[in-house]
């Protein structure tokens, strides 16, 4: 397991020296960031989930 973590470790690299530890994201991440179709998805999501709660609470 030890080595495991020294392995992702190697891989991890600062934006700058003030940030030291967050790491990059990768070329997926930075797609699903700019895709305006994952983004609508994710807000239609959310707001499901927001009106199941508020649909609870109004029982």
């Amino acid at each position: 397991m030890a080595k495991d973590y020294l392995e992702v470790q190697k891989n991890i690299k600062p934006y700058d020296n003030k940030t030291f530890g967050t790491m990059i994201p990768g070329p997926f991440q930075r797609f699903l960031r700019k895709c305006l179709i994952w983004q609508f998805i994710r807000f239609i999501i959310i707001n499901l989930k927001m009106l199941k709660v508020v649909a609870k609470s109004h029982h």
